[in-house]
């Protein structure tokens, strides 16, 4: 039987799945051939596009006029689909059931270019072989992180008061839209672990089985978060020592436990040592003994552990310039390459510090080259505006996971992003922060994808063709207009403390966590050289490691993150650094004005909730430009003593 479509609670957005997008399949004739859980999904989404605009669909039957077939060819795991077609018929095959799932998502795209024409086949195949979301939800409120760590879309769809929500119809809905931009993972709980979601590992695990339940018809595995100190936490051993046979032995049950509820569970993802949270270091061990550890317990059941190589020493002396929270992540696994298991995989997020809104690609990506490597990104506007400033992040990821492509050394496996979604109705709170998923989900399919041709599918899927221009005009620049009115030339931070929103210069210039700029009378940045510097720069292989050493070849919008420059220090762009910073922040906040401006010109071509969402959203994010603007400009103006050689009021 054909699964039904989930059906959104009333005033629950659509996203990129209105029931426009399905016309111009669901006008037309199809046949479905073959058998299947993920096929009966297909055969329901057919079947309900059918019935909305009038088409037909059939199942096995015998070569008729069928403008669209979709045939499943095989029964093994593979994800890729070929794509024709040939003298007035479209034809999808797939040797997988996910492939044919994707490849029905393709055509629903492509809309009416699917039926007009010929093409010959193609054969489409995901560049990845892993694209997870890691969620940091908390099953209870957290009272400082609240529902959902650094989540800027109301709470949990998965937890509420301490327990599974059991909105499962939502959760398989927000499985289809993640099947649709290609995501076959997620992680369903925060990684900072509390003993409210450890105990979803054992006696609890029951409600995470029917969190995957609604996952599973759109062919998504769910992992799950564990703290490292499980068997303490959980079981009152004296020890979480992962060479310790006791402790081996308790995970290999509790693991084979969650296998027998959750037959297709994906993994743990873990973060140890890092923060505050338990790990090996605690018993003389190194990152790949505990990964080892869990790597054994999940390999006889086909699972990964995924282990997050940010760890670095967040009660750093302020005073000690040695000291570079940049280098850890290096400096702590580069040894330990070889060591891990073939189903333990290294997460490593694409920056060496801290998803910052200009940071180089981490030089570990390209150094593991006996390891697994998961590149990891975050969604969730943590750095770049929570989700109440427009800030599209696709040229950032594209520049990232090209960059990292192009070196020499280990491609990536894997793509994880840090999930911005929640119970909102817009999923994401801002309407237009729904297409950083949908971006992720395509380039984690594609690396090299164009990401302006995947925001090009987002509009036309989510809006139809006739807020286009308008839509570009906002998105495409949204990230470097952003950039421009926050912390400049890749220096990063100058944020509120804590909460991580808004400006505040010096918030973190004296604290423990190592997120420091350095600006004195003279200059500002980190000197990261290895000639006077903290020697991070040299982690690069060349010439990168050459360009970045010095600040005459060093990328202007990475200057300050490598290099201690004085103010008179001339950029490639022929400005100062010190005019720089005034010309920017005020651009930035122009640059707000006129996309807020675009907006409100598209009223009548979207939806009067999502334009009345996104122009109040426009007034906080002007709001905080100009604060942005102001304290930027005025405290390099006091530090520095150089005045804007334009005469532009600066307080």
């Amino acid at each position: 039987m054909p699964h039904p479509v989930p059906v959104l609670p009333e005033g629950v957005d659509p996203a990129w799945l209105p029931s426009a997008a399905f016309r111009p399949l669901g006008s037309r004739r199809t046949l479905i051939r073959g058998s299947g859980p993920l096929v009966e999904t297909v055969h329901g989404e057919v079947a309900e596009a059918c019935a909305r605009f009038g088409g037909r669909v059939d199942r096995d039957a015998a070569p008729e006029p069928y403008d669209l077939v979709l045939e499943l060819t095989g029964d093994d795991s593979s994800e890729a689909f070929g794509y024709e077609r040939v003298d007035g018929r479209t034809t999808v095959t797939a040797t997988g059931q996910r492939g044919l799932l994707y490849g029905f998502f393709h055509v629903v795209r492509l809309g009416e270019e699917a039926f007009g024409g010929d093409c010959q086949r193609v054969l489409h195949e995901p560049a990845l072989g892993l694209r997870m979301v890691n969620h940091w939800d908390n099953v209870a409120v957290h009272p400082v992180m609240g529902q959902v760590e650094r989540g800027y879309a109301g709470g949990s769809l998965f937890w509420a008061d301490g327990r599974a929500r059991g909105e499962f119809e939502r959760v398989r809905a927000y499985g289809r839209l993640l099947a649709a931009c290609g995501v076959n993972a997620v992680s369903v709980n925060n990684v900072n672990v509390h003993e409210t979601e450890a105990r979803l590992l054992t006696d609890r695990i029951g409600e995470v089985a029917d969190i995957a339940g609604a996952f599973r018809p759109y062919g998504i595995r769910t992992h799950l978060s564990v703290t490292f100190a499980a068997p303490i936490v959980l079981d009152g051993l004296e020890t979480a020592d992962p060479l310790d046979e006791r402790v081996r032995e308790w995970w290999a049950g509790a693991t084979a436990r969650v296998y027998e509820a959750i037959p297709d569970f994906g993994g743990f993802v873990v973060k140890a040592d890092s923060e505050g949270q338990p790990g090996p270091f605690a018993y003389g061990r190194t990152h790949a003994d505990g990964a080892n550890m869990l790597a054994a317990a999940l390999e006889p059941h086909g699972g990964t552990v995924h282990w997050r190589a940010f760890v670095y020493d967040h009660r750093q002396d302020w005073r000690d310039r040695t000291t570079d929270r940049a280098r850890a992540a290096y400096d702590h696994f580069l040894p330990l390459d070889g060591a891990f298991a073939a189903n333990a995989v290294l997460q490593v997020k694409h920056g060496p510090m801290d998803f910052q809104v200009r940071e180089p690609v981490s030089p570990l990506i390209s150094a593991m080259s006996h390891s697994t490597l998961a590149v990891e990104l975050q969604a969730t506007q943590e750095y770049t505006g929570q989700q109440r400033h427009v800030c599209w992040l696709g040229p950032m990821w594209s520049e990232v996971l090209r960059f990292a492509a192009d070196q020499e050394g280990p491609a990536f496996e894997e793509l994880v992003a840090v999930s911005n979604v929640g119970d909102d109705p817009f999923w994401t709170g801002h309407p237009l922060a729904q297409a950083n998923l949908y971006t992720f989900g395509r380039l984690a399919w594609q690396p090299d994808a164009d990401p302006v041709v995947i925001l090009d599918e987002w509009i036309g899927l989510t809006f139809g063709a006739g807020p286009a221009a308008g839509l570009h005009a906002v998105l495409d620049g949204s990230w470097r207009t952003y950039e421009k009115y926050t912390a400049p030339l890749g220096v990063g931070f100058m944020v509120q403390p804590g909460h991580h929103y808004g400006p505040s210069v010096d918030g973190y210039e004296y604290s423990p966590w190592g997120t420091y700029h350095f600006a004195d009378r003279d200059g500002i940045g980190v000197d990261r050289s290895v000639a006077s510097g903290t020697g991070y720069a040299g982690q690069y292989a060349k010439p990168w490691a050459e360009i970045y050493e010095s600040p005459d070849t060093c990328p202007d919008e990475l200057l300050l993150f490598f290099h201690h420059v004085p103010y008179g220090h001339v950029l490639k762009s022929g400005k100062t650094v010190i005019q720089h910073i005034y010309d920017t922040h005020f651009e930035g906040v122009a640059e707000v004005e006129e996309a807020a401006r675009v907006w409100e010109s598209l009223a009548g071509l979207v939806t009067p909730a999502r334009h009345q969402r996104v122009t109040e959203l426009f007034v906080e994010q002007l709001r905080c430009a100009r604060e942005w603007r102001d304290q930027i400009n005025s405290y390099f103006l006091r530090k520095s003593g150089v005045p804007d050689e334009r005469g532009r009021v600066i307080y």
